[in-house]
C-alpha cells in the first residue's frame, strides 16, 4: 500500500514530460490503466496507475484527471500515444483539446484489424499493413492502407471500418520527421507492456488475487522495483527534433488563436 501510495503520490509538476503513454494492461482478471512520461532528456517515470480498461470511459477521465490535479501540464503540447480507444481518445480531447498530438499505437491497430479477419486472410493483411506502416514517407504509408481498405471493404467490412478508424493518428509520429529509432519506439505502447512483464515476474507466485486493490498495490510495487533499471527511451537523442516540432505546434495554435480573435474583433 505504501508503494501504491507513493506512485499516486507523486508531484507531476517538477517534471518536463514531452511524451505521455496510456495503455490498459491485463494482470489476473483485471485490467489496470497504466499512464507513463517521458522526459525531455529521456527518461522514464510511472505516472499513475488506475483499476479499468481504457474502453471505460469513467476509468479514462479519473486517471487523467489525478495527473492533471498533481501537476501534468495540459498548457502545452505534449505528444500522447494510446491504444486506440476511443473513450481514452475522448478523455485525452476533453483534458487537452487540440494541445495532444495524439499517435495511437500501430501494434494495437493491427490486432484489432486481425481480429475482424478469419485466421487465412490474416498473414496477408498483417504483411501489406507491416509494408505501409514501415514506409517513411506518411502519405505513401497513407495511401497504402487506404488501399488496403478498398481491397477489404466488401469481403471483410468489419476489418475495414476498423483500419479506417483513427488511422491518420496511427501516423502522427511519422508527420513529425523524427529520426528513425525514436519514431519507432513511440508508434506502440509496447513500453508499458514491457515494464508489465517485469510486474508480472515479481508476483509470479501469488496464487491468490482479492481483487483490484491487491492487484494495484503489486503493479505499484513492480513498477516501482523496475523504474531504478529503466534505461534511456531508445533514440532519446532525437528528443530535441520532438520537443521543437511540440513548440512549434503550440505556435501554430497560438497563431490561430490570434487569428480568430483579430476576425472576431474586425466583426
Amino acid at each position: 500500500q505504501r508503494k501504491l501510495d507513493e506512485v499516486m503520490g507523486r508531484d507531476l509538476s517538477v517534471l518536463d514530460l514531452v511524451v505521455l503513454m496510456i495503455d490498459g494492461v491485463h494482470f489476473a482478471d483485471h485490467v489496470v490503466l497504466v499512464a507513463v512520461g517521458v522526459d525531455a532528456t529521456g527518461r522514464k517515470h510511472v505516472l499513475g496507475l488506475r483499476e479499468g480498461a481504457t474502453e471505460n470511459s469513467t476509468a479514462c477521465k479519473a486517471l487523467l484527471a489525478d495527473l492533471e490535479q498533481r501537476g501534468l501540464r495540459t498548457d502545452r503540447a505534449i505528444l500522447v500515444v494510446i491504444d486506440g480507444s476511443q473513450a481514452l481518445r475522448k478523455a485525452i480531447r476533453d483534458v487537452f483539446g487540440t494541445r495532444a498530438l495524439v499517435q495511437r499505437c500501430q501494434e494495437h491497430k493491427r490486432r484489432n484489424v486481425a481480429d475482424e479477419l478469419p485466421l487465412s486472410v490474416r498473414p496477408s493483411v498483417r504483411r501489406a499493413m507491416n509494408q505501409a506502416y514501415k514506409t517513411r514517407d506518411a502519405d505513401r504509408a497513407k495511401r497504402l492502407l487506404d488501399n488496403l481498405i478498398r481491397s477489404l471493404a466488401d469481403g471483410h467490412p468489419g476489418a475495414a471500418a476498423s483500419l479506417r478508424e483513427g488511422l491518420d493518428e496511427t501516423l502522427t509520429v511519422r508527420r513529425l520527421g523524427l529520426p528513425e529509432w525514436l519514431e519507432r519506439t513511440l508508434v506502440t505502447t509496447n513500453l508499458i507492456e514491457n515494464l508489465f512483464s517485469r510486474v508480472r515476474e515479481i508476483a509470479r507466485r501469488v496464487k491468490r488475487w482479492r481483487g483490484g486493490t491487491m492487484i494495484l498495490r503489486w503493479s505499484a510495487a513492480g513498477a516501482l522495483e523496475a523504474e531504478p533499471r529503466f534505461h534511456r527511451l531508445r533514440g532519446h537523442a532525437g528528443i530535441p527534433t520532438l520537443v521543437a516540432a511540440l513548440r512549434a505546434h503550440d505556435a501554430k495554435r497560438a497563431g490561430g488563436e490570434a487569428s480568430v480573435d483579430a476576425v472576431k474583433k474586425a466583426a
